[in-house]
């Protein structure tokens, strides 16, 4: 990283381009030189399209062409390396479950290995050739400022997820200033210090919890557990996010923020607007509203909450799952919806809504933690009492605390 903003800073304009694109691909080769090929593959294929579309008048079939082939290429993409060993592995199951025994999948579904950022920039690639059919952007001037927005290594791996149109400005001109970096800087130390000082010790004692067995797991001990994996994914992640963020502000871009404050929301409604903000509103411009949003009545309004939450929890990890937790939250914002509508709840005090949220929200993070249904079924009997006490809170905290201490 050191290397990339030191050859960055001492480059001429013309060449920062080019400089912050090898450096994120030599990031990006440094875990698997391979699948540089394949984000190259998706940039040109999105700079192509996204060409076709611009240079295309709106009667001409060309323009839904290029858009199509954009779209099925990124979501072919990511498909295959994300979901490929899931649809293999639930095709078997579903042939056992009917009585037609074990099918031969080709033993390449078994090698499949997922690219890192795979999820985020086929999503910004996909969102750059979009907002040029809606009219919302321009293509890129030239092919490696485009392939600077795709690899942009600060924000490659765990987002933000950044629209192309957010800082196109930014590609063609931003301004480089010491206060700008030293604030950079300090945001990407934060979220550094964020990750090892509270989310991984946090998150040693949510290990603990979600390892033990049902009969070793008292009702105390998982609700400790649950809360304190809360709080990890939350460090966690939003540290990710600070850090991106940071090192986008020393090379001269300003990303949008992706957290704010999501754990004081009064409602799932709310939780979505707080919590991974970049992804929340992605799925609304570009899932949710062409599926109608709420302009096709109240069924298909519910209808596409729900769409959009299985996708939202598929999005996130090829496991049941994280379509458990999809469908749990979509459901939630369908019941929201109807309680406004009878006006139900409305008497309620603000702090009364935050703590019923943070409940609802702990129960579906069991999901989106444990390594499969029954799991994540046996860790909520546990919660609320179902089947024999097990070990304390008081001794599992004791446990727990001595590896913390080490970074407090």
């Amino acid at each position: 990283m050191a290397l990339i903003l030191g050859a960055y800073y001492f480059s001429p304009e013309r060449l920062k381009h080019l400089v912050l694109t090898l450096g994120s691909y030599l990031f990006y080769a440094w875990w698997n030189p391979w699948f540089v090929l394949l984000m190259i593959a998706s940039t040109v294929i999105d700079f192509l399209c996204g060409k076709i579309i611009f240079n295309s008048t709106p009667e001409k079939p060309q323009r839904k062409i290029g858009l199509l082939i954009s779209i099925a290429a990124n979501l072919s993409i990511l498909g295959f390396f994300k979901y490929g060993n899931f649809f293999a592995e639930n095709v078997s199951i579903l042939a056992r479950s009917i009585g037609l025994g074990e099918i031969a999948l080709p033993e390449f579904f078994n090698k499949i290995i997922l690219p890192i950022g795979i999820s985020f920039y086929t999503f910004q690639s996909m969102s750059y050739t979009i907002d040029i059919y809606r009219k919302k952007a321009l293509p890129a001037e030239n092919f490696l400022t485009f392939a600077c927005y795709v690899s942009m290594f600060p924000q490659l791996v765990a987002g933000p997820i950044v629209r192309y149109s957010d800082i196109a400005k930014q590609l063609k001109n931003r301004i480089h200033s010491a206060g700008s970096f030293i604030y950079g800087f300090t945001r990407f130390n934060y979220g550094f210090a964020k990750k090892i000082l509270l989310a991984n010790p946090i998150g040693e004692i949510a290990d603990v919890c979600f390892s033990a067995g049902q009969s070793s797991l008292s009702t105390p001990a998982a609700w400790i557990g649950v809360i304190c994996y809360a709080f990890q994914i939350y460090f966690d992640f939003s540290a990710y996010s600070d850090m991106a963020i940071g090192l986008g502000r020393m090379f001269g871009f300003t990303f949008r923020e992706n957290f704010d404050s999501p754990y004081k929301s009064g409602s799932i409604t709310e939780f979505w607007r707080r919590w991974h903000i970049s992804l929340s509103s992605f799925l609304k411009d570009y899932l949710y509203i062409p599926l109608g949003g709420n302009r096709k009545g109240t069924s298909r309004t519910y209808i596409n909450l729900i769409i959009v939450m299985f996708l939202g929890g598929l999005w996130h990890g090829a496991q049941w799952t994280f379509v458990i937790w999809g469908l749990i939250h979509g459901s939630i914002l369908v019941i929201e919806r109807i309680s406004r509508r009878s006006k139900l709840g409305e008497k309620l005090p603000r702090s009364m809504k935050v703590l019923l949220t943070f409940i609802i929200i702990l129960i579906t993070w069991v999901f989106f933690r444990a390594e499969n249904i029954n799991i994540a079924l046996n860790y909520l009997s546990k919660m609320f009492g179902v089947g024999e006490s097990g070990q304390s809170a008081g001794i599992l905290l004791g446990q727990v605390t001595r590896p913390m201490a080490c970074f407090m």
